[in-house]
């Protein structure tokens, strides 16, 4: 009887190894730790050097004494054209190397004004450029953009100012250290000039 009883045992084992089951004896590994990778990130594009912003164009910001203007961009590119009444005071005139249609203003032997006008491509921090629609300047800057008639033209022609820190109102600005973007605004509703710098991005005649 008692070998009966063994021999039915180990047919037992025999078949709960052939089913693939595991002996009751053999321990189960722990699972590893997985550990948490940090995620990727793609870095941030470079800041567009070429764009006009309130500070500065290129090589160029807003400050610079008038040599240093031309040690980056050259002299005048046509020295018999009239800049201002008194170029002593305010002179506007396009370097021998700045990019086509881009004008600088100097005041006192200081860069005041950054302007791009017709034939240039630049565009602004924001990217717009020359043709671009007025109602995509205003929505991309919100409440900061500030609209304005223009001096020459009847509407939809008008000046959209945004100054940094954004100010209230349409009041003429006097600080000196303020900084803003000016879009000058055609008939067609379309950016038609853009200035970037001081005050004086208000002139709508050169230097007054």
């Amino acid at each position: 009887m008692r070998l009966i009883l063994i021999t039915a045992v180990a047919a037992s084992a025999l078949a709960l190894a052939a089913c693939g089951a595991p002996p009751a004896e053999e321990a189960t590994a722990p699972a590893e730790p997985t550990v948490p990778t940090a995620p990727r990130t793609t870095p941030a594009a470079p800041a567009d050097g070429n764009a006009l912003t309130a500070t500065g164009l290129g090589p160029l910001r807003i400050g610079m004494t008038r040599a240093e203007v031309v040690a980056a961009w050259g002299e005048d590119a046509n020295p018999d054209a009239v800049g201002g009444a008194d170029p002593a005071q305010c002179d506007e005139f396009r370097p021998a190397r700045a990019p086509e249609g881009t004008l600088v203003m100097i005041e006192n032997d200081r860069l005041t004004r950054i302007s791009l006008i017709r034939g240039s491509t630049l565009k602004s921090d924001r990217g717009f450029g020359l043709g671009d629609e007025a109602s995509a300047v205003k929505t991309a800057y919100g409440p900061a953009a500030v609209a304005s008639p223009h001096k020459y033209s009847s509407a939809p022609a008008e000046y959209v100012t945004v100054w940094s820190p954004p100010t209230s109102g349409t009041a003429y600005v006097q600080d000196p250290d303020a900084r803003g973007l000016v879009y000058e605004i055609g008939m067609d509703g379309r950016v038609s000039a853009m200035r970037g710098g001081g005050p004086s991005i208000q002139y709508v005649e050169g230097c007054s």
